[in-house]
């Protein structure tokens, strides 16, 4: 999982990136490629 500051550029380089908000952090989730899994902070 990466950690990086910003994951708006991020969510665009998949199609089924999406944001998800959990205990106060942002992650990007994506069932289909994992390796695209990222926290921010």
């Amino acid at each position: 999982m990466k950690v990086r500051n910003s994951l708006k550029s991020l969510r665009g380089r998949h199609r089924d990136n999406k944001i998800v908000r959990r205990k106060g952090r942002v992650y990007i989730i994506n069932k289909t490629q994992p390796r695209f899994k990222a926290r921010q902070g």
